[in-house]
């Protein structure tokens, strides 16, 4: 397997045809997957926001004060009301906003972006990144992940997720399926998607490499059950369940 990104793609508009620029710059193959930053996708799609355009209403006022009370800097209340109309359920409100977002992904200020945005204060998440990946593999032939960056519980450091997928399940299911010594797997559901979406994070970086595009050469799904089971539901999800019974002191 071999990864590569697409070399000399111009600034992301928005109205661009990101499977056009995609096209022109690879011969795709059969054996490819394609994976696409999600801040490329959001730029084409129009995803963009000024705050001036924001007028924040009283609990976003509230989420900010606190903010700033606990982290001692300034905190804008418009940038909390982006994140609260962004967001299905906050997780947290403090010492920073952790939310879920309409289409389950849990993370940092609903995924809100405020780098690499020439032309505006905010750039937010594609709508619906999945439908977004299903449009680009209808036109490509291929499978796409759509990817992100975020933090992880117990770790330091950000490393690369998917946030959508078409073409492949999201993970082998290995469960039924028995190691070197016969014994029979329970429990392991392996999640292909971010694994190829950390792998394709090595490529695209995170400052001003301008690789939103990683081809995926050679990946074998192999033959496993798939699942399409990402996003935790919240009656399965205990961490989530402990973090909003959770109150900051501050």
């Amino acid at each position: 397997m071999e990864l590569f990104a697409p070399p000399d793609v111009p600034e992301i508009r928005a109205g661009d045809d990101l499977a056009a620029l995609v096209d022109e710059r690879v011969e795709l193959r059969a054996d490819d997957v394609l994976c696409v930053a999600s801040t490329v996708v959001s730029k084409a799609e129009g995803r963009t926001v000024d705050l001036d355009d924001v007028t924040a209403g009283d609990r976003a006022r509230a989420i900010a004060d606190r903010l700033e009370r606990v982290t001692g800097d300034a905190k804008d209340p418009r940038f909390a009301q982006v994140v609260l109309d962004e967001s299905a359920d906050l997780v947290m409100e403090a010492p920073f906003i952790l939310s879920q977002t309409h289409f389950g992904h849990v993370t940092v200020n609903a995924g809100i972006d405020r780098s690499n945005v020439p032309e505006a204060d905010l750039l937010l998440l594609p709508e619906d990144p999945s439908g977004s990946a299903r449009r680009l593999h209808e036109e490509l032939g291929v499978p796409v992940v759509v990817t992100d960056t975020c933090g992880r519980p117990f770790r330091h450091g950000q490393r690369g997720v998917t946030i959508g997928w078409a073409g492949m399940p999201a993970s082998r299911d290995w469960r039924g399926e028995t190691d070197r010594d016969g014994r029979e797997l329970g429990v392991t559901v392996e999640s292909v998607v971010d694994e190829l979406a950390a792998a394709a994070n090595l490529l695209t970086g995170e400052g001003d490499g301008g690789t939103p595009f990683v081809v995926v050469r050679g990946f074998e799904f192999g033959e496993h059950g798939g699942s399409d089971n990402l996003f935790r539901e919240y009656d399965d999800d205990l961490i989530r369940q402990a973090l909003q019974e959770w109150e900051f002191p501050g």
